[in-house]
């Protein structure tokens, strides 16, 4: 079983095949081999065939990062049950947390703005201002996610954090965050992108080995590019979300979906979406 989290990842060729999972929303550990159960509504059964169809491509996986939203209401035993299933994988992983991983909604039949957010302690084993170092890259961790709040915020503090690591290190970056940091064109999600990005995005200007930012959160997938850098979001491991539509809204044609990142050991970095076979 390997020990968590990742600190260190090699590889025979330089080359770290990673796979982002990300927006699992468990909110329970029912055997979902019970018939009485649709799959296709079930987060726990998509979660499990998501892994189980990325594990299985022809393509080895190096490095599991999960970018947050790993449940829908705070328990420790779905935590336990998550990290069971992920260990079981003898990958390297690591976790970050999501809104809903510090945040209960309470009244869910409600409409959104109806139900009262409760502010949860994160599960220690969610990570912030972690790094993963390999030969030619580095993956920096970023919590995001803000007790009681929907929308998250990188703050002026994780900022000099990550200055003082890019300029400590040059090696090829990653950031990995739960919030998206660019908008979406969609207003409803809009409303909840990290608070300070505009900060942010000014004093990372300083690095231009600053090469990729990965994040959840929207449940969909988009591929942005600001000041060099390349900034994906991906979809959710179950539902999803309709993309350019500024009312809430499903996107009932979409499956489950992950996403690979191939970072060279030349610095160049390939990734794509994958979508859970029906």
């Amino acid at each position: 079983m390997q020990s968590y989290p990742a600190h260190k990842i090699n590889s025979l060729d330089g080359q770290i095949n990673v796979l982002q999972i990300t927006d699992m929303h468990l909110s329970d550990v029912k055997d979902v081999d019970n018939e009485r159960l649709a799959p296709e509504s079930c987060c726990t059964y998509s979660f499990k065939a998501v892994l189980n169809q990325a594990l299985n491509e022809d393509r080895r996986c190096d490095l599991i990062l999960v970018t947050g939203d790993l449940v829908n209401e705070v328990k420790p035993a779905i935590y336990d049950h998550i990290f069971e299933v992920l260990h079981a994988t003898n990958i390297p992983f690591a976790c970050i947390a999501g809104n809903h991983d510090v945040t209960d909604e309470l009244d869910g039949e409600l409409p959104f703005f109806q139900r009262q957010l409760v502010a949860q302690p994160a599960d220690a084993r969610l990570l912030n201002r972690h790094v993963i170092d390999t030969d030619y890259w580095q993956i920096v961790l970023l919590n995001s996610a803000i007790p009681g709040k929907v929308a998250g915020k990188v703050t002026e503090a994780d900022i000099d954090w990550l200055y003082a690591q890019l300029s400590a290190c040059h090696k090829p970056a990653l950031i990995a965050l739960h919030h998206h940091v660019m908008p979406m064109h969609s207003e409803w999600i809009d409303e909840h992108i990290a608070d300070n990005v505009e900060n942010c995005w000014q004093r990372m200007k300083d690095f231009p080995h600053l090469r990729v930012i990965i994040s959840g959160h929207t449940h969909q997938e988009q591929v942005r590019h600001q000041n060099g850098v390349t900034v994906y979001t991906t979809p959710s491991t179950c539902y999803q979300f309709k993309p350019f539509e500024d009312d809430f809204a499903y996107d009932k044609s979409a499956q489950p979906g992950y996403r690979w990142l191939q970072l060279a050991n030349n610095g160049q970095v390939a990734s794509w979406v994958e979508r859970l076979d029906t």
